[in-house]
């Protein structure tokens, strides 16, 4: 079991910005393999040209990872199971991109 001494910060790449994230040493394969995936997502959108401002990318990015998820889950799951955490887990994922998006702002600052 990692402990708070055992966190370390790792820095990830997206669209070209670099974040430091604190990360447990069990989740750091993860954290970079899910960077690498939001990444390429985000690449997609803006080469595509349609969507304007980083923000933008990633909000539209979020969304289409978040369905991604949803389509998923919904394979595996029965509907009457799922459906009760849709609402939770897109609070859960707005909240995150809204603290990704203001950690980019002030990076920007």
């Amino acid at each position: 079991m990692a402990t708070d001494s055992d966190t370390k910060p790792i820095l990830v790449s997206i669209l070209g910005k670099e974040y430091r994230i604190a990360c447990p040493p069990e989740d750091r394969e993860g954290l970079l393999i899910s960077a690498a995936y939001v990444d390429e997502k985000m690449r997609e959108l803006r080469n595509r040209g349609r969507t304007l401002g980083l923000e933008n990318v990633a909000v539209m990015a979020a969304l289409n990872i978040a369905h991604e998820m949803l389509v998923e889950k919904t394979d595996e799951q029965p509907a009457v199971v799922f459906e009760p955490t849709i609402n939770e887990r897109l609070r859960q994922l707005n909240q995150k991109v809204e603290l990704a998006l203001a950690d980019m702002r002030q990076l920007e600052i």
